[in-house]
């Protein structure tokens, strides 16, 4: 049994798209710009807000509105982003289960922290030990230094802890990290993009936490 999970926020413990796609598409209205359907957000995110809104502006913006609009995004994020966003059921189920049974819990996101740490105590508080986001000096997921620093705050070590994500950027973390991991389809990616890094993809709340107790 793990002693230790590290999960991944967007995807993984929170369906938080309705809000990134909300936010995305008000900051590029702002500046006169193409909405982005809810599904090419979908694909965008995983590698932080600064390449969500590369992603999201069109082809050939220059970078000095690209950063205007990135300003936008964080602006109306900040203030809309517990409109629609929830735990997932499957991953609410998991939390409760991992508390009972005495392992200790982090997130880390290549989330803005601001944004994480009022995800954090709107979701997590009680639930999750610590939450991390992108912050100065910490390279952004899929290098290990996120997942390295959770581990350190919790006086854990990877050779106990399994890390769980949704993404190929979590898989890819995960191996840059030198950990065990486990991916879920019910989030951002589909199944097809996770089962080629041959980690357990599961479905349910059971099948995770069979996993973790193994």
């Amino acid at each position: 049994m793990y002693k230790t999970v590290i999960f991944d926020l967007d995807g993984t413990l929170l369906n938080t798209l309705g809000d990134l796609a909300a936010s995305t598409n008000a900051a590029l209205a702002a500046f006169g710009m193409p909405a982005r359907t809810v599904d090419e957000v979908r694909r965008f995110v995983g590698n932080g807000i600064g390449l969500l809104i590369r992603r999201a502006v069109p082809a050939g913006t220059p970078e000095d509105l690209i950063a205007r609009v990135l300003d936008a995004f964080k602006t109306h994020y900040a203030d809309h982003a517990l409109d629609t966003t929830a735990l997932y059921p499957q991953a609410e189920a998991v939390l409760h289960a991992l508390k009972r049974m005495g392992v200790q819990t982090a997130v880390v996101s290549n989330k803005a922290d601001f944004a994480v740490q009022t995800l954090h105590e709107t979701f997590f508080r009680g639930l999750i030990a610590r939450s991390i986001g992108e912050r100065p000096g910490c390279r952004r997921k899929p290098e290990a230094d996120m997942v390295e620093l959770a581990l350190s705050m919790l006086g854990a070590d990877k050779e106990t802890a399994v890390y769980v994500g949704d993404s190929d950027v979590d898989a890819q973390t995960a191996k840059n990290a030198g950990m065990a991991c486990v991916l879920v389809d019910w989030g951002f990616r589909d199944r097809s993009v996770l089962e080629p890094y041959g980690f357990p993809v599961v479905s349910t709340a059971d099948a995770l936490l069979a996993e973790i107790i193994k």
